[in-house]
């Protein structure tokens, strides 16, 4: 188990350094910022290799909950690399407002339309974004659009898988290590259901009333029925005990209910990545009806 553990560790430790050397080779980078665990250590190791070379830069939009925006940018503030504020305007886009399955091209091209011109603008030779090697083959519209503007991924690049990126930041002191995965408010809507500011708002209030429970991975998913919203709330598997043991499944649907929910429910499988995409229906506890 030891010797597994070193070996992986080490393994980790040439693939940092081969992101490093990537880096270097830029020469100056403009990095896709958002908060999360890939960006936040791209944004960290960019940094350190290429100092005020390197510019982080998170796009703001009603897809980003304001808390979200708020830790990145106080770690930015901590780790002291520089980051700048950009205002994307997907929400202008109809193809985008129309949830298709690919929305998240039309996400990503904002945001690149954005950088593009900033990149050129102030010299950065590179725009980079937080795509890993796990990441491979999975659902990931956005990857067409980063091709398109030809955005580098060196995390992928360099073979850094989510487990490797979360071990190398814990060793960096980063304290997104263990932080869940969080795509945007507009990935709690079914595909084709329209995506509006003010839902994406009651994802937002819905999810932080079970984060501020202790709750750590969290989804609420957004469905609109004949009879009003319901929301339909993964927990991880391991905390789904939790919130009928301790009966907090009473005051979640009460809170939830105040934001606007006229049914709430709890999904009995769990958390899991693209839940919205499983063809087959999803069993349900009922918290209110």
């Amino acid at each position: 188990m030891v010797g597994g553990r070193c070996h992986y560790s080490c393994v980790s430790a040439v693939k940092l350094q081969d992101l490093r050397a990537r880096l270097r080779g830029y020469g100056s980078c403009l990095v896709a910022y958002s908060g999360g665990v890939d960006s936040v250590f791209l944004a960290r190791v960019a940094h350190e290799e290429l100092g005020g070379r390197a510019l982080a830069v998170i796009a703001d939009s009603p897809s980003l909950p304001r808390r979200e925006l708020e830790e990145a940018l106080a770690l930015a503030k901590e780790f002291a690399f520089p980051v700048k504020v950009v205002r994307t305007r997907e929400f202008d886009n109809a193809e985008y407002l129309a949830n298709p399955s690919n929305r998240c091209y039309f996400c990503k091209h904002e945001l690149f339309t954005e950088l593009a011109p900033l990149a050129k603008a102030e010299g950065f030779c590179v725009i980079a974004y937080g795509e890993n090697a796990s990441d491979v083959g999975d659902h990931r519209p956005g990857a067409q659009a980063a091709a398109e503007f030809q955005v580098r991924a060196p995390l992928k690049e360099a073979g850094l898988t989510k487990a490797e990126i979360r071990e190398l930041s814990a060793q960096l002191g980063l304290p997104t290590a263990d932080k869940p995965q969080m795509a945007c408010l507009s990935s709690r809507i079914p595909y084709g259901e329209v995506v509006t500011p003010e839902k994406l708002l009651m994802i937002e209030r819905a999810e932080y009333v079970l984060r501020d429970l202790g709750f750590h991975d969290v989804r609420v998913r957004h469905h609109e029925l004949k009879l009003g919203h319901l929301a339909r709330i993964e927990l991880g598997q391991t905390e789904l005990p939790r919130l009928l043991a301790e009966e907090k499944f009473a005051p979640v649907a009460e809170a939830l209910k105040k934001i606007g929910y006229a049914h709430v429910t709890l999904d009995l499988q769990g958390y899991r990545r693209g839940s919205l995409n499983e063809p087959a229906p999803i069993a349900f506890k009922a918290l209110s009806t």
